[in-house]
């Protein structure tokens, strides 16, 4: 199973202030314990919604927003990617997880479980995702 640990972000993240020293050395620690437990998949701060945009779609049309965006509550500061063995391993290494605000202040996680191709139904195109899934590299 895996579970995508979402990191919300903050009026300082979307400020663009960097973590501290002590904060990454935190994320590095728990990263590593991640990694040294073989559950790390991938993991990274985003920077701030400013340098980044949206695409809304209405039928065949789409419009492209530039960042910054408002609400800031909804917005995602980074991720860290697990796989596990089942959802109660998930929530044991997400109350591991540093306090990600970059103050040590009020700061939120939120954890979703990704969805795998067999929960889907069979179709030609889930055979064609899964055979680039399967292909290295």
């Amino acid at each position: 199973m895996r579970f995508m640990i979402i990191v919300k972000a903050t009026v300082d993240s979307e400020a663009g202030v960097m973590p501290s020293a002590g904060l990454i050395a935190e994320m590095a620690d728990y990263h590593e314990q991640l990694a040294k437990a073989g559950v790390l998949l991938d993991g990274s701060g985003l920077k701030p919604s400013s340098t980044g945009w949206r695409i809304d779609y209405d039928g065949d049309e789409h419009s492209i927003t530039q960042g910054p965006f408002a609400a800031t509550k909804e917005l995602i500061a980074g991720y860290t990617m697990i796989q596990v063995s089942s959802r109660e391993e998930a929530i044991e290494w997400s109350r591991r997880y540093p306090n990600p605000a970059v103050d040590h202040g009020v700061g939120q996680i939120e954890v979703r479980q990704l969805f795998e191709l067999d929960d889907f139904e069979p179709s030609e195109g889930l055979e064609r995702m899964r055979s680039m899934n399967e292909q290295p590299g």
